[in-house]
């Protein structure tokens, strides 16, 4: 098969080319290669899928004109790219502009691909708001620019499947943590600042926050899955994620044992639109995928900090 992935060198993105590389797919993976975090690390993650024989194309799909390049030949579409998180420096215009008129643009581009067989949307658990415990049934309450332009990629998607125009669904990934992990995200500054003896900004009360800290191979595992399972997944929204939970306090410490050091906490306010709580419901991705995540806590942590002394220091 021939497959598509936006955002392809990114954290989650590059993990999933790299897999269905090995799965024996022909692979092209598109990315804009944002300044938003390192450029560098994002070319190591585009060279690590070249390296296996995926194709990489700097193209950014805000500019629908850029997407001409491509053959309308792919069967599956696997749309990561985003504009992610909270961030101080990200105005909503960036999130719209990444999370909406890039989604639209790829999806006129989907609908000239004749032999499309299915459009999977990477979407978030931020969608469900400030508690993501809830079944893919329930209604949304985004507490963030991230949380609301990202529902609104995953409808625009899911209208077309509704529509019976291709087939599409949208995957809610929970906290995904391990190797690549982007450089602002909880564990890779934990490890960073750690190693360095440099304190951790701690934003007040989110110790108590509890996360579905979730490794990244399992999340590849859920996503991968939805090929030869088309008819099944067509029209949902999955959640995938680990249902073992964990507090911010926890993950510290967990950090702290694999480094060996104790990491040093600068208290920082509090700060609007972050999650209280994430505890991801996987009984339809059980039913639908034979979804069953395994890596524990700990063997995540293992991973990413290998990762990072690798690649990082």
């Amino acid at each position: 098969m021939k497959i598509l992935i936006t955002g392809a060198a990114g954290f989650i993105g590059s993990h999933c080319a790299e897999r269905l590389l090995q799965m024996g797919h022909e692979l092209v993976g598109v990315d804009n290669f944002s300044s938003y975090y390192s450029t560098d690390l994002k070319a190591k993650n585009a060279d690590a899928v070249k390296a296996i024989g995926g194709k990489m194309i700097t193209l950014d799909l805000r500019d629908i004109e850029a997407l001409e390049v491509l053959n309308a030949d792919f069967n599956y579409i696997f749309h990561f790219a985003a504009q992610p998180g909270l961030s101080k420096t990200a105005t909503y215009e960036d999130y719209y502009s990444n999370n909406v008129t890039g989604t639209e643009n790829l999806i006129a581009f989907a609908k000239t691909c004749k032999d499309l067989k299915m459009f999977v949307n990477i979407g978030t658990s931020s969608i469900y708001g400030l508690e993501a415990t809830f079944t893919e049934d329930s209604v949304p309450k985004p507490a963030s620019d991230y949380g609301v332009t990202k529902y609104r990629a995953e409808q625009m998607v899911l209208e077309n499947s509704h529509n019976n125009i291709f087939k599409a669904c949208s995957l809610r990934l929970y906290s995904v943590i391990g190797p690549r992990e982007r450089p602002e995200k909880m564990y890779t500054k934990l490890i960073d600042l750690g190693l360095k003896g440099d304190p951790f900004p701690l934003f007040e009360g989110s110790e108590k926050h509890l996360r579905s800290f979730t490794y990244v191979g399992d999340i590849i595992d859920g996503i991968v899955s939805v090929i030869g399972n088309e008819d099944k997944v067509n029209g949902e929204i999955i959640n995938l994620g680990t249902e073992a939970e964990y507090t911010t306090k926890q993950g510290i410490e967990t950090v702290e044992r694999v480094i060996g050091k104790s990491i040093k906490l600068e208290l920082k306010p509090k700060r609007a639109g972050d999650q209280l709580r994430t505890k991801a419901n996987i009984d339809k991705a059980r039913k639908l995928l034979g979804y069953n995540p395994q890596t524990t806590l700990v063997q995540s942590v293992e991973a990413q900090v290998k990762w990072f002394k690798e690649n990082c220091l």
